[in-house]
């Protein structure tokens, strides 16, 4: 009776198995690839992520076809007793050895032949020098945008000038801050420009925020007394969505800012279009 039931048990695990796959492969076949359509130059992303699924995959399906087979195979059987194997040094080292250099494979996988370690020293490396400037600034629970002037520059911020006029704690002594476009938390628009680098300067007032976009894969956490920075170019105009990646409180939903990409052109008169800093600050 126990071995009937165990290679029940082995056909069970087996049959919800294949079904399992086979449902999978059919809602992405169906509904196409999970991840949103492509908008910048980050496909190397792309390739990376599908080249560890299928390792993955691959791996994840033998393993569960052998764990069914064994299952089945070595049903439990009236009379047989359970008994105690001592660990084993040797195999431990093993066991622990064959993973890790499993991980290391893949790992120089993606670094090496799919241009991983390429894309990571260009994302972290010097940024082009006509690189559009966006300054982003997380709280709880929206994004401030400010983009620089016609100078190119951003003026100066002091915490301690912080206040309900002044939101980004924007130094009125530094000229370079006059002529800076401010949108104030859950009030802004981020335009970028179609076919240019773009680099966010990206800050927190409170907790850890990471603005992602998805179309662009793109994501770089926002920490609390520092600056972090990352660059991609857009390369479909269009309307799209930035959200936050980092679970920051009970707003969390709501931190989601509009994205338009357009030609540089068109961004540039829009800004043209908004009032600077000196007329609000000053």
């Amino acid at each position: 009776m126990f071995q009937r039931q165990s290679k029940i048990h082995g056909l069970l695990f087996l049959f919800f198995f294949v079904f399992g796959v086979i449902a999978s492969v059919w809602v992405v076949l169906r509904n196409g690839w999970w991840l949103p359509e492509l908008a910048s130059d980050r496909e190397t992303i792309d390739k990376i992520f599908v080249t560890i699924f299928i390792i993955a995959g691959i791996l994840f399906i033998l393993s569960e076809l052998t764990l069914s087979y064994f299952v089945f195979r070595y049903a439990g059987e009236p009379g047989r007793k359970a008994f105690y194997l001592p660990g084993k040094t040797k195999k431990e080292i093993l066991w622990s050895i064959l993973p890790g250099t499993l991980v290391v494979i893949i790992l120089e996988i993606s670094a090496e032949f799919i241009g991983g370690a390429s894309l990571w020293s260009r994302i972290h490396g010097e940024v082009p020098k006509d690189a559009f400037l966006v300054e982003i600034t997380g709280e709880q629970f929206a994004w401030s945008v400010r983009y620089p002037g016609p100078d190119g520059k951003f003026g100066k911020t002091d915490p301690n000038l912080i206040s309900y006029d002044n939101p980004l704690g924007i130094d009125i002594s530094d000229e370079a801050a006059k002529d800076d476009i401010v949108f104030p938390a859950g009030q802004g628009v981020l335009y970028l420009p179609l076919n240019h680098p773009v680099v966010f300067l990206i800050k927190s007032k409170d907790v850890i925020h990471s603005p992602y976009l998805p179309n662009f894969r793109v994501k770089q956490d926002a920490v609390p007394g520092m600056t972090t920075r990352t660059w991609f170019v857009p390369k479909k105009e269009g309307e799209y969505e930035l959200a936050c990646a980092e679970l920051c409180g009970l707003g969390h939903y709501r931190m989601k800012l509009p994205v338009v990409v357009e030609p540089m052109e068109k961004v540039q008169e829009w800004l043209s279009e908004q009032t600077p800093a000196g007329d609000i600050y000053y």
